[in-house]
């Protein structure tokens, strides 16, 4: 019996070496009598103990699960937010001058605009400008043929030298015949025969200094002059042309002063006086201006006024047609806290505007009363609830919130007043 029982389990251990190599599960080991006998199951090989393991192994399970939950966050606290700001996102609140006025826009014209045309007909003989060219008042800028027509000034400045010998003789021969007939030398009907030809000769001489004169403005007329000082808009002729009389030879602009007419609403009217300040923006730089005129008159379709603003241009750094927009200074605070409207911020729901300032290297959300703003400078007016020498974000610089922590980098050598110039604690 026992050396049945040997060679069974000898063949049992065998079949558990071949299905072990062929990688097939092992079956569980057969159980005792005392466990059958006692109702018990015998534990798969391989599988987890699912009693509370006891002693040491529940304080080492512990300890690894203490492990994993403070990764990343310190021992026993919360991960605090923080930012990374540049120089250009912070801005020193300083005091400033805002200024409120009557928006306006529209192109800047120039001032002066002529087309010069051909007075005289003719063969072009010479250009002497092109488009862009500045020119001077009265500088030559074409000139015609004018052979013939110096010919004819000269033969009515022959005539005019006659008739004035003629009316001379003549005058003095009347002055002579009053005199004998004063004696009786002569009749009464010869003294007036001499005083009509004296008034003759006169008249003669008033014909060929007429006919001189005209002679004279064609001949003038043959050489093209600017008539202001100004610069070449358009060129449309060429030397050697045949140019008839009338025809467009040149386009001259006078830029050197620029107007601008705009339109302000009737309701604002009396908020315009002549002589007043204007801010405009045109070509991303600013420039000044003065009201030069206004319409006396409100227009019935629009319900607006017209304004005329000048513009000085001497060195030519605005172009003719240039858009602009900006404000008729109305009035003017100096000595305000200012801030850039990029820093103003605004609740959800509506409520007070806040800015963002740096306090102790954190955040803190400052609600604020704001007063005028620039629509020119971008810039507003506080109130209340900033203080000069804070710092404040400014734009969108990512996301934000009370109680950051605020890094800012690049911030050496910063002044008052200005942005990314300082560094924050």
């Amino acid at each position: 019996m026992h050396r049945f029982f040997a060679s069974g389990a000898r063949g049992a251990l065998m079949a558990l070496g071949i299905a072990c190599s062929r990688g097939e599960a092992s079956p569980p080991p057969p159980q005792s009598d005392a466990q059958q006998a006692q109702g018990g199951k015998a534990t798969p090989q391989g599988a987890p103990d699912t009693k509370a393991p006891k002693g040491g192994d529940s304080k080492s399970q512990a300890g690894g699960a203490d492990s994993k939950s403070t990764g990343g966050r310190g021992a026993g606290g919360t991960r605090t937010a923080s930012v990374v700001l540049g120089t250009s996102d912070v801005y020193r609140v300083a005091r400033g001058m805002v200024e409120v006025g009557v928006p306006i826009s529209g192109d800047l014209r120039p001032l002066e605009t002529a087309t010069v045309r051909a007075r005289v007909d003719g063969i072009l003989e010479s250009v002497n400008v092109r488009e862009g060219q500045a020119v001077a008042a009265g500088a030559v800028l074409a000139k015609f043929e004018s052979t013939e027509q110096e010919s004819l000034l000269r033969s009515a400045e022959a005539d005019r030298v006659a008739a004035k010998n003629e009316s001379e003789t003549a005058r003095w021969n009347a002055d002579q015949s009053k005199e004998l007939f004063k004696v009786g030398a002569i009749a009464e009907r010869d003294m007036r025969t001499a005083d009509q030809a004296a008034d003759a000769a006169l008249a003669r001489l008033a014909a060929t200094e007429a006919k001189l004169r005209s002679a004279t403005n064609v001949v003038r007329d043959t050489k093209v002059v600017a008539p202001f000082a100004g610069v070449i808009e358009r060129r449309k002729v060429q030397g050697g042309e045949n140019t008839p009389r009338g025809a467009e030879m040149f386009t001259l602009v006078r830029s050197a002063v620029l107007e601008l007419t705009a339109a302000v609403p009737a309701r604002r009217a009396d908020e315009v006086k002549v002589g007043q300040a204007v801010r405009f923006m045109a070509d991303g730089r600013q420039f000044n201006g003065r009201v030069a005129r206004m319409s006396p008159t409100i227009d019935p379709a629009s319900r607006s006024m017209t304004v005329y603003i000048q513009v000085p241009n001497a060195k030519g750094e605005l172009k003719g047609n240039t858009s602009a927009s900006g404000q008729i200074i109305a009035r003017s605070l100096s000595g305000v806290l200012v801030v850039p409207e990029a820093a103003i911020r605004s609740s959800p729901d509506g409520g007070k505007p806040f800015v963002y300032r740096i306090a102790g290297g954190e955040l803190a959300v400052a609600p604020v009363q704001l007063g005028v703003r620039d629509d020119i400078r971008n810039t507003v007016e506080v109130v209340d609830g900033l203080k000069e020498q804070d710092d404040i974000v400014v734009g969108n610089p990512g996301t934000l919130g009370r109680g950051m922590k605020v890094q800012v980098i690049g911030n050496e050598g910063r002044g008052s007043g200005g942005r990314g110039k300082k560094s924050v604690p």
